[in-house]
């Protein structure tokens, strides 16, 4: 595992080669933003979920027919990427099909670009489909930001979408998701956090919740999250935590009592012989 900085006068970004994952996230003043992966609690980052979002039904999937053993969120997590292409302010790593990618009987290249602008930072997953036939995935990112934020203990914490809107929850059981839509928790767009609603796992919005959103302390700090391509979101902690995730994504979990084809997964990308998707997120540190 090696390590790429990246930066400018407002932000320093550290990203790893293990699963091209963001490290961290400073501003000039040393304020540390993204959650730093204490294993107490969870020692994740801001994973790049691939080939496949959340768990599968007994950590397998079928592709044409033939079973899989797949863990949750896929292997790109726990996967050496390349580091081709690196500059003051961006970096780009790879990660292209293999003997140890052979749980995913396809020909592909995932390639990570994360990039510094003013105060924020830009993740970009582009996949390439260098196979023959077409190609079934999810994608998803991960991103844990502190809670509180910096300079905000003991203040109320909210999450703001963009778009104003109320959509629907689904919850995970055994990891898989429910078929039951149940009513939001969001009221005019916003949800102010509270540990008790992690104790049945991550909260599950399929459609609805738009393209961004606002995580602040009450009269404090904020970041600001936008997406491209990523329909759904999910939020996630752990009851105490001192971090959530804001997760966009591109598929979800299979469901409870569906099938284990990858292709019929939820909001699955299927992918044409020698097509690439892109997918992004940026976070944007606001005071």
């Amino acid at each position: 595992m090696a390590l790429t900085g990246i930066g400018n006068e407002y932000l320093s970004v550290e990203v790893s080669s293990l699963g091209a994952e963001m490290q961290g996230i400073r501003t000039a003043d040393g304020r540390s933003w993204l959650w730093e992966g204490d294993a107490k609690w969870w020692g994740g980052r801001s994973p790049v979920l691939f080939p496949m979002v959340g768990r599968a039904p007994g950590d397998r999937v079928s592709i044409e027919g033939v079973h899989y053993g797949m863990g949750q969120h896929g292997f790109a997590r726990r996967s050496e990427f390349e580091l081709v292409e690196a500059s003051g302010t961006s970096c780009r790593y790879e990660l292209a099909s293999s003997e140890e990618t052979g749980a995913y009987p396809f020909e592909f290249l995932l390639a990570v670009t994360h990039a510094v602008e003013g105060r924020a930072v830009t993740v970009t997953a582009a996949v390439s489909n260098r196979d023959t036939r077409p190609m079934p995935f999810g994608l998803g990112f991960h991103p844990a930001f502190v809670w509180p934020l910096p300079g905000a203990a003991g203040k109320a914490h909210s999450v703001t979408l963009d778009n104003g809107a109320e959509p629907a929850l689904v919850r995970l059981a055994g990891g898989l998701v429910m078929k039951e839509r149940l009513a939001s928790p969001f009221r005019a767009g916003r949800l102010v956090l509270e540990p008790e609603l992690f104790a049945a796992d991550a909260m599950v919005f399929p459609e609805g919740a738009g393209s961004g959103l606002t995580y602040a302390a009450e009269g404090g700090p904020a970041i600001h999250l936008r997406w491209e391509n990523l329909p759904n979101l999910a939020l996630w902690s752990k009851p105490g935590a001192p971090f959530v995730c804001l997760e966009p994504w591109h598929g979800t979990a299979a469901e409870q009592g569906g099938s284990d084809e990858l292709a019929a997964r939820p909001y699955s990308v299927v992918l044409a012989p020698g097509a690439e998707a892109r997918f992004a997120f940026t976070a944007e540190v606001l005071g």
